[in-house]
């Protein structure tokens, strides 16, 4: 037995080892983590529990019977983040490159349905050349694997990914279906078809980083929801997004003793935000106001920056902000923003995060590629995304709230369960300039001065209809508060709402515009 337990120790030394010097000096030189120091940075000391590290693949043919390393050029195992458990699988470059076989795709699947069996978050740390060609079709039905169980994860347990390295072909569609995407600049690249097919077919030259790395991931297809300079920093980021999750859909989000007292007034807001509706300003600091101690994690930041989407804790309770950014084209819903948007409310409702809503929308941004692109269909994705949710949603109007834009953004006529406003909350149809010239247009263009009977009706219209107190005087506004107060009110509703229950009608699932 001690031999044979020697003999066990050297074989795991071998596997902790990796396939070889000269191939971890590679990875190193790439400026790259080896899978194991990966894995430390994202769990706990010493908490790491792997799974399958003595699995070799099957197949002959292309000299692959020649090469057998351990793990198959991946490491799958669980551990805890601040203690609770956390499932990961993990590519090793320095084997095969990373790319996926038979032996390496069943070690994931296991690992995919231990975490949905265990109800645990499940993180991919990516860095693999794709499919195993020498594998052949055995090797694309791994990745079926792995999407299906990606669908069958969706909304169960929070999934990561996190791409380290190249991530290309059908293998993209994996991190596709997960809830985050995490990218390294410089060192991750994600793409269905690569640089040089893409000059063989339409004769465009491009580097892999120009056309699938992380700042064009992050600012312009909105694949990528974070990226980072570094490992390191990426990865600790990982694991400050992993406390705000629950564990599962049937797990409340982590609360945390908060030092930020809930009657903390924010007088600073009396002066941030102007009046003028024209005027623009930062929500990232109205955000900052409100939240537990200014801190908050923003999601998809750098694209469609016209709307905000971030989470943070309110009294220790996490929350999912929403909010128009003024400082960007005015706050103005436009397709990004609506797609944005409805994909965090959806993910907050599948987590039982609690929504908050700020308003400053002028409306949705008009123009001829919008409409074209589909403006009716991508702004009823955010509408359809509030009105299925059924986790406690307060709105809060800063400024104005014009036409479709306040309906869309949880306006109490599609189930928020409370809404307050600001005194000075403009809402209407549209602005007083543009209603007035609809309505008063003869009377305008009769008059001896149509400047001054215009200004003077936008004044009438304005008294009329869109003074602060025309929504709640209708019941449309549930109070009208004083902007100091902001952080008392919300937390106070967010309290009374945390046993909301909400039935959904019995339907195997809805069929949301796409």
């Amino acid at each position: 037995m001690r031999s044979q337990v020697e003999e066990l120790a050297g074989i795991r030394e071998r596997v902790l080892a990796g396939p070889s010097e000269k191939a971890t000096a590679a990875q190193k030189a790439k400026g790259k983590l080896t899978v194991r120091e990966r894995i430390g940075l994202l769990l706990d000391e010493g908490s790491f529990q792997e799974v399958e590290p003595l699995r070799r693949h099957r197949a002959s043919g292309f000299g692959l019977e020649a090469k057998k390393p351990y793990t198959d050029g991946v490491v799958t195992g669980w551990g805890t983040v601040e203690g609770r458990t956390v499932f990961v699988y993990a590519h090793d470059f320095r084997i095969f490159g990373g790319a996926l076989g038979e032996a390496h795709a069943a070690k994931i699947h296991k690992i995919m349905d231990m975490a949905i069996a265990a109800g645990a978050p499940l993180v991919s740390l990516n860095d693999g050349a794709g499919a195993r060609i020498q594998e052949g079709v055995t090797a694309l039905a791994g990745y079926g694997g792995i999407f299906r169980r990606n669908t069958k994860a969706s909304g169960v347990i929070p999934q990561i990914s996190v791409m380290l390295g190249p991530c290309a072909g059908g293998a993209a569609y994996s991190p596709a279906l997960t809830d985050f995407v995490f990218m390294v600049r410089e060192t991750s690249q994600m793409f269905i078809t690569g640089p040089d097919v893409v000059k063989a077919v339409t004769g465009e030259e491009i580097t892999q980083n120009g056309l699938g790395g992380a700042d064009v991931h992050a600012e312009t297809s909105g694949v990528c929801h974070f990226a980072y300079d570094d490992e390191e920093t990426c990865i600790a980021e990982v694991r400050y997004l992993l406390s705000l999750l629950p564990q599962n859909n049937r797990e409340n989000p982590p609360r945390t003793e908060s030092a930020d007292p809930v009657e903390r007034r924010s007088d600073v807001l009396l002066d941030l935000v102007p009046a003028d509706g024209n005027r623009p300003y930062d929500m990232t600091r109205v955000i900052e106001e409100i939240v537990d101690d200014g801190e908050y994690l923003e999601v998809h930041q750098r694209w469609a920056r016209n709307i905000i989407c971030a989470l943070a804790r309110m009294d220790g309770q996490v929350v999912g902000i929403v909010a128009n950014q003024p400082q960007t084209l005015a706050g103005v819903l436009d397709i990004e923003a609506s797609e944005k948007a409805a994909r965090f409310v959806q993910m907050c409702d599948a987590f039982s995060i609690p929504i908050v809503t700020l308003l400053d929308v002028p409306g949705f941004l008009p123009g001829v590629d919008q409409e074209h692109g589909g403006i009716i269909r991508h702004g009823a994705k955010l509408l359809y995304a509030y009105c299925d949710a059924t986790v406690p949603r307060i709105s809060l109007i800063l400024r104005k709230a014009y036409g479709g834009a306040y309906i869309v953004m949880d306006s109490q006529s599609i189930g928020a369960d409370l809404t307050y406003a600001w005194p000075t909350n403009e809402i209407a149809v549209m602005g007083a300039e543009g209603a007035a010239g609809v309505i008063f247009r003869r009377r305008i263009a009769e008059a001896d001065d149509p400047e001054a009977m215009r200004a003077e009706l936008v004044k009438e219209y304005k008294a009329e209809l869109m003074h602060p107190y025309y929504a709640a005087e209708r019941g449309l506004v549930d109070d009208v508060i004083d902007p100091a107060d902001t952080r008392r009110v919300l937390i106070g509703a967010l309290a009374m709402l945390r046993t909301k229950h909400a039935e959904r009608p019995a339907r195997k699932h809805g069929n949301p515009p796409q």
